[in-house]
């Protein structure tokens, strides 16, 4: 039973939903700047502080709870046929052929990889969150990617609240009694802003090159990269049409189609 819970993210979205909130109770109940305004009647940064903890736990739960882009069914017939018309005109540098997944038994797309966690293979698969406990795929990574700058900008926010909290004391012992609680906040706060500005950088860094997580750790692994040299990218559209193309295309993308110009181009 506990493990069910466990694997179905119960515990882990309950853990963070409470460690967000506690630490949020702990900026308004210290003697910080929000608990100051709220006091005086100047409710304008408390209530948008508080919508912006609000708007980061629903992200939360978006990413969490949504398809990333599961592969359901063999429905890249068109893709693989034409592949294979694309190999005819090309003999010299032909397109990988689709491979059926050892798991699932589906025909994975271009792209896409099996998750053992989730039991699917995943569209454009990027990596699986251990945080979200959800993989981060085609559908979703969008969300992920504005999930961390909202939760970034809260953190960086909450890090300057907490710092107004501070004051001195006496002695060590007495100020540790004072302003214990607001230090292990700031502590929590400090370490978690920094893995998601290294998880922001790091993702919009492969966004714009147009590469996943997992292409760019494994790539000598998978078949279509591998006659690529490690600064080649078939998919690679430029910096500003890959953001483009990332954020503002809401369209399911025939990855071989794009694969083939990359190859006709590299050849």
């Amino acid at each position: 039973m506990f493990k069910n819970v466990f694997r179905s993210g119960f515990l882990i979205r309950t853990t963070h939903v409470l460690l967000t909130w506690v630490i949020t109770l702990i900026l308004f109940l210290h003697d910080t700047d929000l608990r100051r305004q709220r006091e005086n009647g100047e409710l304008m940064q408390p209530v948008v502080f508080s919508l912006l903890v609000l708007l980061s736990v629903m992200l939360y739960f978006t990413v969490s709870l949504m398809d990333p882009g599961f592969v359901l069914s063999d429905s890249v017939k068109y893709a693989q046929g034409s592949g294979e018309e694309l190999e005819e005109m090309i003999p010299q540098n032909p397109i990988p052929r689709l491979r059926r997944c050892g798991y699932c038994l589906l025909q994975q797309p271009m792209r896409a990889k099996h998750c053992q966690a989730c039991k699917h293979c995943v569209r454009r698969f990027d990596h699986h969150c251990p945080w979200i406990e959800n993989c981060v795929g085609e559908r979703n990574h969008r969300c992920f990617i504005i999930y961390l700058a909202v939760q970034l900008l809260a953190l960086l926010w909450a890090l300057q609240i907490a710092w107004s909290g501070f004051h001195s004391s006496g002695t060590w012992k007495l100020w540790l009694i004072v302003n214990g609680f607001l230090l292990a906040a700031l502590c929590v706060v400090g370490v978690l802003s920094l893995v998601v500005v290294l998880l922001l950088g790091c993702h919009l860094y492969l966004i714009s090159i147009n590469s996943t997580t997992w292409e760019f750790m494994s790539r000598h692994r998978i078949t279509y990269l591998k006659s690529y040299s490690d600064e080649e990218n078939p998919f690679d559209r430029g910096i500003l049409c890959n953001l483009w193309d990332f954020f503002c295309m809401c369209r399911t993308v025939v990855w071989e189609q794009v694969y083939y110009r990359g190859s006709h181009n590299h050849v």
